[in-house]
């Protein structure tokens, strides 16, 4: 068990959610799941899955809480083609894209759908090149790699 992992309280469903994540994340393992059903609510569902090796306990206890923006996860994608499956797949069936690369799945959970290129490109040092870049970007919802390596390749 790894010392900190993220805890995601969702409303209800969570098998489909589980089933939801796993159809997302072709890596993805469910490492445990259980009920709490002596609990004023009624029957909680707990279960840890992992993804990309790192440990997620969800839990379904009703409406109490909803995820915001203030928390996302970020992945890292080589290529277009993983930018467009990621995008699409959590976007999917009631999801929602929003602007710089950021979505929320059927679930209201925030992923940021980030290029790899981008972070040598930012880290590049030369101003004029990070901010054509940024100015691409800020005009983007899905991030499109070839737009931003051209901004940042241009004399």
């Amino acid at each position: 068990m790894k010392k900190i992992t993220p805890f995601l309280w969702f409303d209800k469903n969570l098998k489909e959610i589980i089933n939801f994540y796993v159809s997302v994340f072709p890596d993805a393992k469910v490492r445990g799941n259980g009920n709490l059903s002596d609990t004023p609510s009624g029957e909680v569902e707990m279960a840890t899955i992992e993804i990309f090796g790192q440990e997620l306990s969800l839990m379904t206890a009703g409406p109490m809480f909803k995820f915001n923006e203030a928390i996302s996860f970020v992945i890292t994608c080589e290529d277009q083609t993983e930018i467009d499956y990621y995008w699409n797949a959590l976007t999917s069936n009631g999801g929602q894209e929003s602007q710089c690369g950021w979505c929320k799945d059927k679930y209201g959970l925030s992923w940021q759908i980030v290029p790899s290129a981008m972070s040598t490109m930012m880290a590049s040092g030369n101003k004029e090149k990070i901010g054509r870049v940024t100015q691409a970007f800020l005009k983007m919802k899905k991030f499109d790699i070839q737009t931003l390596q051209n901004e940042f390749d241009k004399d």
